[in-house]
Formats: structure tokens, sequence, C-alpha cells
């Protein structure tokens, strides 16, 4: 089987937010959906899946050129699933999962590849198992309240330099759509609970506020300068 390379991972989603004046004044009367959502989130945590099975992706990609095994590893760090081994990958079992490893075997055979698809249980050794996958969770939930020190202490840059304009708020707001998007698909393949979870929620809240705050404070030295 080929090695799995320690290929940097570059986690990152894409998102698009406009600012506009009018807009922006509604946003000071009343939250915005996603202000909400993240409220919610901290409430509401998802439930916790038992793991009932598990899909296991066992591959074989050519060693050269080597930006085909970072592109499956990639793929792979993107799904959420774990290496229980080099080339041995899994996941718990899913409609979804099965989707997206199925694609992924394809892709692999269209490399020259080789991939199998199992579906299994674990017989022993399944606390390894999910402590593995929540320590995956967790050390993205980690990343994200990183990002979240980088977006707040961005802010505060923003009020020492005096920088209270229509094009910094729109910067920033499209910086914190993006850890919103980025939260959500951490969230969405934490199976199981992974307890960093609230820390990544409550770092986000302080996001929204602290760019509220900064808002009210771009429209207010907008008005003087009419």
């Amino acid at each position: 089987m080929g090695e799995n390379n320690d290929v940097p991972a570059s986690p990152s989603s894409s998102a698009s937010s406009s600012a506009h004046p009018a807009r922006a004044r509604r946003s000071q009367r009343s939250p915005s959906p996603a202000r909400l959502a993240v409220s919610e989130e901290s409430a509401d945590p998802p439930a916790v899946a038992s793991p009932t099975g598990w899909l296991l992706l066992v591959y074989r990609v050519p060693s050269e050129p080597t930006r085909l095994r970072a592109a499956v590893w990639r793929r792979i760090k993107s799904l959420g699933a774990i290496y229980l081994q080099s080339s041995v990958a899994a996941l718990p079992a899913s409609s979804a999962a099965e989707r997206a490893l199925r694609k992924l075997r394809s892709e692999i055979a269209d490399m020259s590849g080789t991939a199998i698809l199992l579906s299994c249980e674990v017989l022993a050794g399944q606390a390894d198992i999910l402590a593995q996958f929540k320590a995956a969770r967790n050390d993205e939930y980690e990343e994200i309240v990183d990002k979240c020190a980088d977006f707040l202490a961005g802010i505060d840059k923003e009020y020492a330099e005096n920088h209270f304009s229509y094009a910094e708020l729109e910067e920033n707001e499209v910086d914190l759509v993006k850890l919103r998007t980025w939260l959500a698909r951490v969230r969405e393949r934490d199976a199981f609970g992974a307890d960093g979870l609230q820390q990544a929620v409550t770092c986000l809240a302080e996001c929204e506020e602290k760019l509220e705050a900064y808002a009210v404070r771009v429209y207010a030295e907008e008005a003087e300068s009419r």
C-alpha cells in the first residue's frame, strides 16, 4: 500500500458577503439570522451518534506524481475521516459518507490507483477509534478558536488605527462568514460530540458581537462625515 504523506492540512471555506449601508443599518435594529444561528448552536448541541458501523477505504495511489496522494489525503481529511494506518481511512457509516467514499474510490481509479470500500463493525478497540475521531474534531475546533482570536485582534487593530469605513466592515463581514461556514462543516462531521465544540461556538459568538459593535461605530462615523 502507498504511504500517507504528512501533507499540511489547509482547511478552507469559501463564502461571499456584501456590505450595503442600508442593509447594514437594518442589521442594527435586529440580529441577523446568522447571528441567531450561532446562539442557537450554543444552546442546542448536536445529538451524539451511537456508532453502529464504519466504512473503511483501503487504497493505493501511484507514488508519482506526489500531488495525487496529496489530493486524496486532502479529500479524506475534508470528509472528517481518520487514518487507522497508512492508506486506510475510516468514517462512521452513513448514506452521505458512503456516497462520498464511493466517489473518492472512483477518482482514485481514474488516477490509475486501486481502492476497496468496506462496511464493518468494530469487534475490539471501539473506544480507541472514537477517541481518535473526537481528537480530530477537537483539532479542527481549536483551529477555529485560533482564527477567531485573529479576527478579534483584527477588529481591535481597526479601532487602534481609526479605520471605520464600509470597505473595512465588508472585509470583516466576509471573514466572519468564512468562520461560520467552517464551524458548520466541522459540526456536520462531528458525529460523536467532541468537547471542543462549545468553546468554538462561544468564540464565534464573541466575534459576532465584536463586529456588531464595530458596525455601529462605522455607521456613526459615516453619519458625522456627511
